[in-house]
């Protein structure tokens, strides 16, 4: 006869306490949640003491985000959560309708109140020491390749010194940052900085983890890109220099092969040495048939 050292029916009992109402998606989630977190801590014999140490972690996460950074957030990208959670995203998509542009994770500096700006303006305030590019393109329908009029870019990018203008006194406010709308050819366009590396901020509970697991905290040069348009899904993405030193290891795991991109030499232009040409591929909004939790 089987014995077990803690008792069998404690995770059946959590799991069967849910009531009829609960919504049929979210019973599966926390059946699912409830089996493999109660699996890990058996397997584990997980103490109080590395229980608690586990809650505070995630308190001293919340207590830290804010509308300008998101630290829980950013402790599931490194460890690889919300990468895993895109991929599986894009997956969906991808086998339901043709690939349109790959998607990337949001990332914990996101800010919904980014000002919409003029196409051509500089986005770039006080920021000396880099190169500027010209960043221009079109969003277009992906099955039907038409340029779409009044779609919405927006993009946000860290200084040269590793930083967002929300972590940085020194920076103007939402510098490096904007929203454009597309023009009657359905064109995107505006300065911005070639970017460059930076660490993941170790001041919160993302950059204990990394020490802890002994990882480096960088993250390859990137630019956030958001591109919307009524009637179209939503795309979150971002897209990394091809000369970067850490695309293979990422500190978040968000780098796709369809995401490098080629900064080029530019002719002609006082503003800028670079540019970079790319185009947002959107895809048509389907009415969904699940309910959301």
């Amino acid at each position: 006869m089987a014995t077990h050292r803690f008792d069998p029916n404690f995770t059946d009992n959590v799991v069967n306490a849910m009531g009829p109402k609960t919504e049929p998606r979210f019973r599966q989630l926390m059946t699912s949640l409830i089996r493999h977190v109660h699996d890990f801590a058996r397997e584990n014999e997980v103490t109080v003491d590395e229980w608690m140490a586990g809650v505070q972690l995630m308190n001293w996460a919340g207590q830290m985000s804010n509308d300008k950074r998101n630290e829980g957030q950013l402790v599931c990208d490194v460890i690889g959560l919300e990468s895993l959670v895109d991929e599986i995203t894009f997956k969906l998509a991808e086998e339901a309708e043709d690939a349109p542009t790959a998607t990337a994770i949001l990332g914990p500096f996101f800010r919904a109140d980014t000002p919409y700006r003029k196409n051509g303006e500089n986005i770039v305030k006080g920021v000396p020491d880099g190169e500027m590019a010209f960043m221009h393109g079109r969003v277009i329908d992906f099955t039907t390749k038409k340029p779409l009029v009044g779609a919405t870019v927006e993009v946000w990018q860290a200084a040269t010194n590793g930083l967002y203008e929300q972590q940085d006194p020194n920076q103007e406010e939402f510098n490096l940052r904007g929203k454009f709308k597309t023009d009657e050819e359905g064109r995107y366009y505006f300065y911005c900085l070639r970017p460059t590396p930076y660490p993941v901020p170790d001041d919160g509970p993302a950059g204990k983890l990394l020490k802890l697991m002994d990882r480096h905290p960088f993250r390859p040069a990137h630019i956030h890109i958001i591109a919307t348009h009524d009637g179209y899904k939503p795309l979150t993405t971002q897209i990394f220099d091809r000369k970067d030193q850490y695309l293979t290891n990422d500190s978040v795991f968000a780098v796709k092969d369809s995401l490098i991109v080629d900064f080029v030499p530019r002719e002609g232009d006082s503003q800028a040495g670079l540019e970079l040409n790319y185009d947002v591929k959107l895809v048509p909004a389907q009415p969904s048939s699940t309910n959301g939790v």
